[in-house]
């Protein structure tokens, strides 16, 4: 479902008439934090919510209730799930009064120390950046873990011990080696802090009481979380940091959607909103001192791509950073131990009780691949129900034997009146549902997908391509666990079309250490525009890796906390300054693919012989700036990406790369040959360089292609001072293929100003080049 633009907002802006000191939008982990943190110092919060509120007992169950669960204004849906579809992936994201928080499955992991990357290379191009660390986040770690009440699932006490898949993947996991872990969950297991675990039994209200009014009682195990807690037991953001903002003051205003926001001429900001209660939708506005965006990794970026005019200077990496936190869906069918089902039971427990963490080549030397984990799944009750009736030639044999032996019976003349038995055959035993269990993967894609508006909708391009390896290194690794189970692997039936469903989205609005960089700083504050943050999944550079709500949650805290920090007046004035001065570039990026082969100790690579190994290289050029590349006389551009060869220990990525595209100060034939140098290390950490020149000779036009698809090449030794014979570990050739090449042509891409015109002349400078060389008797 696409981005609703809603009504057109007033050509003038009033001042609004009510004015406080902080609005925010959106009630998910981030809104929820900056909600009770602010009000708790003391300002006046108004937090904007688009959906409704959802006592326990208000979660949609029957038919009826999930026919309408759905968000889309347009068609007088203002229910729980906002389901999209993209061009090339599929999402699920909430709408109501605490956010994700009322449909996420409890899980409160920290994101891993070392995840936490620095200038990262991206095989697409560019870098994966964290501008702050593990260190950072702790102690708002240990705040959030703490208001939520995070505990592992109870597994030592009776009657939560009667759990069989989390007791499965335990000994699947432990079996191939792979750490495993009952993570903490947000979920109360005991009526209050230091009792025994009991299901079903009374909460004890916080001292902040609770804004719904209803009674909470402990888990029941019914594998619901995903649908809402009817039981009140999962302390979602409602139950905790909502209810705690209202204590203290804060305005918590449901039905209440944000079309736009913009700031005022005195200083603050107006937010631009609609009440879904109110007839005519009429755009009414909310004036501020500080702004917190919490409308989630599509609301928030929505809402500055709409707001762009109004925000002058907004950095150039909105809308990009974009991942779906590696989501993906499997199921595992039919466990069993040898010719006997073993039973999982996936609608008993919450949903998610185990985690099973993949490690990641930043772990440690021993180590290759993005990292991610694999949790166990659940479901309700009734969906055990479908799984039965989907299993049609069963299904039919068991009616079928029924039906035949009434027949027989009346036949008989003597039937016997007992009919428990039959019933009881027909029914069946359940074994499909009771021995299968969905499994839930996510981890670190990569982040290099964009967000942009598109007729007035919100449009992602982001697909399953550049992280293959990753999300094939997670469903092996599902396929070991299913073996260990004695269980068929199964994929989600979207993946055939290499789609997945993100339900985990990040990016759009990064932070970064730079605005060039990123849309906020490392504290969530947008640069160019003080008093405005993004408090959401919008702030991630990159994936989490892990359940990313506890980060959000955490991070939101650490803003929270600048904020107070630094506040002053209680309305500052607004100082006129002009907008970032971001470089008036236009850049352009596009991929190359080679293959070919090394050969070991060679030293000639136009005279190389056996043993060959395979060689190839996938390489993002990038021309930061397109006039200054075509106005210097090198002609010099940046190379990232990847070489892979066994020698050098599989797949390795360029730490330093140029390409040099007819340098006029070239020594072998003035614009005549494309240079590349190729800086990497090999697995054993030695340092290795990769020279080779694409040289034009010209002549004939039979030519062209030969030498403009073929880089003989050397690979030297980068700890040698010289480059000279003794530095040569091998030699070797690369070319690209006819179909790598038309693949090429798709993935030019310009960003910046001029767009069009700046592709144009480096298009005429390329093939002029050409024509010069080749064309011309």
């Amino acid at each position: 479902m696409a981005e609703h633009p809603g009504p057109a907002l007033p050509a003038e802006h009033p001042e609004p008439a009510e004015h406080v000191d902080v609005v925010i939008v959106g009630s998910g982990f981030g809104g929820s934090v900056t909600a009770y943190r602010l009000a708790e110092a003391g300002l006046s919060v108004v937090l904007l919510e688009r959906g409704r509120a959802y006592p326990p007992g208000t979660f949609p169950r029957t038919p009826a209730e999930l026919g309408r669960a759905f968000w889309d204004p347009r068609a007088g849906l203002r229910g729980l799930f906002d389901v999209r579809s993209f061009r090339r992936f599929d999402s699920v994201v909430a709408s109501g009064l605490g956010g994700g928080s009322l449909v996420y499955a409890n899980v409160l992991l920290r994101k891993d120390e070392r995840w936490f990357v620095e200038a990262q290379p991206l095989p697409g191009g560019g870098h994966e950046s964290w501008p702050l660390t593990r260190a950072d986040l702790d102690p708002h770690y240990d705040e959030v873990e703490r208001m939520l009440a995070a505990t592992p699932y109870p597994l030592d006490h009776a009657p939560y011990t009667d759990t069989p898949k989390t007791h499965a993947l335990r000994e699947a996991a432990t079996a191939l080696g792979l750490d495993v872990q009952l993570p903490p969950l947000a979920v109360s297991f005991a009526p209050r802090p230091g009792a025994a675990p009991e299901p079903g039994v009374p909460l004890a209200d916080p001292a902040y009481g609770n804004l719904h009014g209803v009674r909470r009682t402990t888990c029941r195990l019914c594998g619901e979380c995903n649908l809402g807690c009817n039981e009140g037991a999962k302390n979602s953001l409602d139950h905790t940091y909502l209810s705690a903002a209202r204590h203290h003051g804060a305005d918590l205003r449901t039905h209440h959607e944000v079309r736009a926001v913009r700031p005022l001429p005195r200083g603050g900001y107006a937010v631009d909103y609609v009440s879904h209660r109110a007839p005519g939708h009429k755009v009414r506005s909310l004036g501020c001192d500080r702004l917190v965006l919490a409308a989630g990794t599509y609301g928030t970026t929505y809402l500055l791509l709409r707001s762009r005019d109004h925000l002058p200077g907004l950095s150039p990496a909105l809308g990009t950073r974009f991942a779906s936190n590696g989501d993906l869906l499997a199921i595992l069918v039919r466990a069993g131990h040898g010719d006997r089902p073993r039973p999982l039971e996936p609608s008993r427990g919450p949903v998610i009780t185990a985690s099973v963490r993949l490690p990641d080549a930043l772990d440690g030397p021993e180590h290759t691949g993005r990292g991610g984990y694999v949790q166990d799944g659940g479901y309700p009750g009734f969906i055990s129900w479908l799984a039965e009736g989907a299993d049609v030639p069963r299904q039919l044999s068991r009616s079928a034997r029924f039906a035949l032996g009434r027949i027989v019976a009346r036949a008989s003349g003597t039937p016997d009146p007992h009919l428990s038995r039959p019933l009881s055959e027909l029914l069946g035993a359940g074994v499909l549902s009771s021995t299968s269990v969905p499994l839930l993967g996510m981890g670190r894609d990569i982040p290099d997908g964009v967000l942009r508006l598109r007729d007035g909708r919100l449009d992602a391009d982001w697909s399953t391509a550049t992280s293959a390896a990753y999300f094939e290194r997670l469903r092996a690794t599902m396929r070991r666990l299913a073996d260990e189970l004695g269980a068929a692997y199964v994929d989600n039936p979207l993946w055939y079309g290499k789609r997945v469903v993100s339900v985990h989205p990040v990016g759009g609005a990064p932070m970064a250490a730079r605005p060039e960089d990123g849309v906020c700083d490392p504290y969530g504050e947008v640069y160019g525009h003080p008093g405005l943050y993004v408090a959401d999944g919008a702030a991630m550079p990159g994936p989490v890796g892990t359940n990313p709500s506890l980060t959000i949650a955490a991070l939101a805290d650490r803003l929270s906390t600048r904020l107070l920090e630094n506040r002053s007046a209680r309305r500052p004035t607004r100082v006129p300054r002009p907008a970032p001065a971001y470089p008036d570039r236009t850049s352009l990026v596009f991929t190359e693919r080679m293959r070919g082969f090394l050969v070991p100790g060679a030293r000639d690579p136009r005279a190389v012989g056996a043993p060959r190994e395979p060689f190839s290289v996938r390489l993002t050029v990038t021309l930061d700036d397109i006039d200054a590349f075509l106005d210097a006389p090198e002609h010099q551009a940046r190379v990232d990406g990847w070489l892979d060869a066994p020698s050098c220990g599989g797949r390795r990525p360029v730490l330093h790369g140029l390409l040099r595209m007819f340098p006029a100060d070239d020594d072998t034939q003035d614009g005549r040959t494309l240079t590349y140098l190729l800086r990497f290390t090999d697995a054993e950490d030695r340092p290795r360089v990769l020279t080779g020149s694409k040289d034009l000779t010209g002549g004939t036009p039979l030519r062209l292609w030969s030498e403009t698809t073929t880089l003989p090449f050397r690979l030297l030794d980068g700890a040698c001072a010289e480059d000279g014979p003794e530095a040569v570990v091998g030699a070797g050739r690369l070319g690209i293929r006819p179909l790598d090449f038309l693949h090429q042509l798709t993935t030019f891409r310009t960003t910046g100003p001029r767009a069009r015109a700046a592709l144009d002349r480096f298009g005429r400078f390329f093939a002029g080049r050409l024509w010069t060389v080749y064309g011309r008797p």
